[in-house]
């Protein structure tokens, strides 16, 4: 398919959550910020992609605008992977991971969308066999520091349908009042987004234990510091991480290391479909299983969707469990209860709203 024309927008939606939108990010977090590819082939086809973009929309957008679309416009490109593998090596003097591997994963995804809408399939059967066509999800929290909160809005989360929670709180208090007002029937983990000190973890393992939690995500910095969290395994709470490790590469390394339970690949971060795919290969392995990570509702969202359609190692993915003032396109069309059907039209399935991307465009 030969590329005639790249062009990427950030697309900017306030969201509520019951929160102060403090306590993760570096300022308050009340928007979300889709930095979409559109890319169009000598054809007329269109493809659609997503760069990771909460608070680094503008860097990821002028990394693809400088640094990609003047390499691929005007050229053919018949192997996505191929194109990815080339692109990395290409850019690797501007950081092997952050920013330029969000660039190349949100034009990796543009690409994929576009091969399958060429070929008139959606995107899940030019991926593989596809073993579902409804994917589980587990509501995925914001951080509310304020226990009696953070269990209200769990109680929300199950009255919306969800079976699963995930919270994002950092102390065992938050998470010993949140499984109270749950119950022990209902799969509760958090995600401390490596807040915690090694020996920290460790003492607080036993009482993570106690409280049946489904998993523990990222608990000590850095994340990629797999030796150490393969130390903290074993002890009755299994670990998760992998949101911030970027390439198949890196997820080899981790699964060679046995670092944790479940791995997290975001496909917006990781390098894109391309990189999942491998990431997905490499999980079946070793038999890791896989948790994508996925708090976005543009077309990584629906990659997403696709890519767990065709690995059965993928128990559930995630939904961030907010409410935007409007949908870039409608992801809550798809839901049923805690799982969301998967598109069958040509491509991923995400079509945006013109009037939405009208009104909140900002760059």
């Amino acid at each position: 398919m030969k590329i005639r024309r790249i062009d990427t927008l950030i697309v900017e939606i306030p969201f509520h959550d019951g929160g102060q939108g403090r306590g993760i990010t570096p300022t308050t977090w009340h928007t979300l910020e889709t930095v979409l590819v559109r890319i169009e082939d000598e054809d007329g086809h269109v493809g659609w992609g997503e760069a990771f973009g909460y608070f680094t929309a503008d860097a990821s957008k002028a990394c693809i605008d400088r640094l990609i679309a003047p390499t691929l416009v005007g050229t053919t490109v018949d192997d996505i992977d191929a194109w990815n593998h080339a692109t990395q090596l290409r850019l690797h003097l501007f950081g092997r991971y952050g920013i330029t591997q969000f660039a190349i994963s949100g034009v990796d995804i543009a690409l994929w969308d576009l091969h399958a809408r060429r070929q008139g399939l959606p995107l899940h059967r030019v991926l593989g066999s596809a073993v579902r066509k409804r994917i589980p999800a587990y509501a995925s929290l914001v951080r509310y520091a304020d226990r009696h909160l953070a269990a209200s809005v769990c109680e929300q989360a199950l009255a919306r349908g969800f079976d699963t929670i995930k919270l994002h709180e950092i102390t065992v208090d938050e998470v010993a009042h949140c499984r109270r007002a749950l119950g022990d029937a209902v799969p509760l983990a958090t995600d401390v987004n490596c807040a915690w000190r090694v020996q920290d973890t460790r003492d607080w393992l036993p009482a993570l234990r106690d409280l049946g939690l489904a998993w523990l995500e990222e608990p000590i910095f850095p994340p990629e510091d797999f030796a150490t969290l393969r130390s903290l395994r074993g002890q009755g709470v299994p670990l998760s991480a992998g949101e911030n490790w970027c390439t198949a590469f890196q997820f080899e390394q981790a699964l060679q290391a046995q670092a944790v339970d479940s791995i997290q690949p975001s496909v917006t971060k990781a390098g894109g479909i391309s990189a999942c795919l491998r990431i997905a290969a490499l999980a079946r392995a070793h038999g890791g299983v896989v948790l994508p990570h996925s708090p976005y509702f543009g077309p990584g969202f629906f990659a997403t969707l696709h890519l767990a359609a065709v690995q059965a190692s993928v128990p559930h993915i995630e939904y961030l469990f907010v409410q935007p003032q409007a949908w870039l396109c409608d992801v809550e069309g798809l839901r049923h209860g805690s799982a969301f059907d998967l598109p069958d039209t040509p491509g991923s399935g995400f079509e945006p709203d013109p009037a939405v991307i009208a009104r909140y465009r900002r760059a």
